[in-house]
């Protein structure tokens, strides 16, 4: 017990006399609070990302409408070699042109309804009576033979409204807080999710999928879906199905809201008939099938460093039922924030600055992880290109429009002691804690998968689980001002910080090769 009281305390001896040595350049990070906090444009960057450009669904014209305004902006800053980078293939783009969804019968209603991405349209005004489907398995889809064409199906569920007694947006309290940077590693159990993955392939998954095969084969027109943790008109809504080029499109599938669904459904059960004026047109593009990420640079200028990078980033794609403002307009918005902050100033950073707006990042991390792969290491293989030796750090938001409360360590302890002091000049805005934690589903994941320094900002949560995240609610008005302002000046130090430090951010050991289908990201 001595033996390990004695090397605990030597631990934080070596971690607080670290703290202590890193230097920190307090006159720039007060200019850089000064610009970020008094003459912000953050919401003006929101903005032209959301309303402005519409949904930016993955290679869809609302994506390169917002790629082209961030590529153009970025070069009016005065950043250099701004383009849309190739990072390789995609799909087919996907856009909706008109969406009309209304029950006719037994009186009229309109439905808060929106198509799943990459179905196909009715062909034109469709009116329709809704058939209930009670089978729940696909053994039992063979009693509805002949009797779909030109219907529209609905399963039946068995859906209760539960009021909900907690306020929809929340912040961390301290005690939250102070528990997470006491915690040790928490680690992720894989092979867990992997288990569960596959349950709900076998179950809920598997059997949507056949009964689509099966009204398709049937002649049948759209199903509806309810969606999942949805309430108060608030639809959770994603991909329907394939986007490869060489994919059929797939059959028509409509989320509606859980009060509309269940209504619907109470009356089938009641043996009261339901009718259905529908008319979808979607649009599929295959002229272009890469993806592509907005990528610029702020050279540095340090002989010795400048051809090492830091790099900030965030997902530019959303999903296409609303503007994408908290999933993840307001990560790029605020990036780029950060970047004007520093060109702003006139920093002259020591190590090259790159901003990168990844897509792709809701199929996968497609983006993040076909740069990752293209510029710095496969993870299949674990073979370093050049590049991988420079990359100083990367820093990643993508978890809404809630200010930095500190920074996941990623299982980088030996950041903690640098994170730890660049974050004391940010402990009046509420940004204290560093947490060693693994944090997943975003793109720091792909440069960490090739043992590069990538770190996701621990967030304020708001609405982002509740009412924002992949809904129909994503708005510019969901976006909190003084919020992303804060973000965008932390940003901005850390990626000054990195830049102008002697040495590159540590590193973690190199993970072992990952082949296809062992984990993954």
């Amino acid at each position: 017990m001595r033996k390990l009281l004695t090397f605990t305390g030597l631990l934080v001896l070596s971690i607080h006399l670290l703290a202590q040595e890193e230097k920190v350049d307090m006159a720039t990070i007060e200019k850089i609070r000064q610009e970020g906090l008094l003459h912000s444009q953050v919401m003006d960057i929101a903005f032209h990302l959301t309303d402005a450009s519409g949904n930016r669904l993955t290679s869809s014209p609302g994506f390169f409408r917002a790629a082209n305004y961030a590529k153009q902006q970025l070069t009016r800053w005065g950043l250099t070699d701004a383009a849309l980078d190739p990072w390789g293939e995609f799909g087919k783009s996907w856009d909706l042109q008109k969406s009309y969804v209304a029950m006719t019968a037994p009186y009229y209603k309109p439905l808060i309804a929106y198509p799943k991405a990459w179905c196909a349209g009715t062909g034109g005004p469709r009116s329709a009576s809704v058939m209930l489907i009670t089978a729940k398995d696909s053994a039992a889809l063979d009693q509805y033979k002949g009797k779909l064409a030109g219907r529209i199906l609905i399963p039946d569920l068995d859906e209760t409204y539960q009021q909900s007694f907690k306020p929809d947006a929340t912040r961390w309290t301290d005690e939250q807080l102070d528990s997470m940077a006491k915690v040790a590693m928490r680690p992720v159990d894989t092979a867990e999710l992997r288990r569960r993955r596959a349950r709900f392939n076998r179950g809920a998954l598997a059997f949507q999928n056949a009964l689509k095969s099966f009204a398709q084969q049937e002649g049948a027109i759209a199903i509806l879906s309810e969606s999942p943790r949805g309430h108060d008109g608030t639809i959770f809504v994603q991909g329907g199905g394939s986007y490869q080029p060489s994919a059929p499109a797939n059959f028509l599938d409509i989320v509606t809201s859980l009060e509309d669904y269940m209504t619907i459904v109470r009356l089938l059960r009641a043996g009261i008939p339901v009718s259905i004026d529908a008319e979808v047109a979607t649009k599929f593009g295959t002229d272009d099938t890469k993806g592509y990420n907005v990528i610029a640079e702020i050279k540095g200028t340090d002989k010795r460093l400048k051809d090492e990078i830091v790099m900030l980033g965030g997902h530019l794609d959303s999903w296409q039922s609303a503007t994408g403002a908290t999933d993840n307009a307001a990560g790029c918005a605020v990036m780029m924030e950060a970047i004007r902050i520093l060109k702003t100033l006139g920093i002259q950073p020591r190590r090259t600055i790159r901003i990168a707006l990844w897509s792709g990042e809701e199929e996968g991390l497609l983006g993040s992880r076909g740069y990752v792969k293209k510029t710095f290491a496969d993870p299949a293989t674990m073979q370093l290109l050049p590049e991988h030796g420079k990359l100083a750090g990367y820093f990643n938001i993508d978890n809404g429009t809630g200010k930095v409360r500190g920074i996941y360590l990623q299982g980088n302890e030996a950041c903690r002691p640098i994170f730890t002091k660049w974050l004391e000049p940010f402990h009046d805005l509420g940004a204290t804690t560093v947490d060693v934690s693994n944090t997943g589903g975003t793109d720091h994941q792909s440069f960490d998968a090739v043992g590069l320094p990538g770190f996701q900002f621990i967030q304020d949560e708001i609405e982002y689980s509740t009412r924002t995240h992949h809904t129909n609610m994503d708005s510019y008005n969901h976006l909190r001002e003084d919020d992303l302002k804060q973000i965008a000046t932390i940003v901005a130090a850390f990626v000054y910080n990195t830049a102008q430090r002697d040495e590159k951010l540590p590193r973690k050991p190199l993970p072992a090769p990952r082949p296809a289908g062992r984990g993954g990201f």
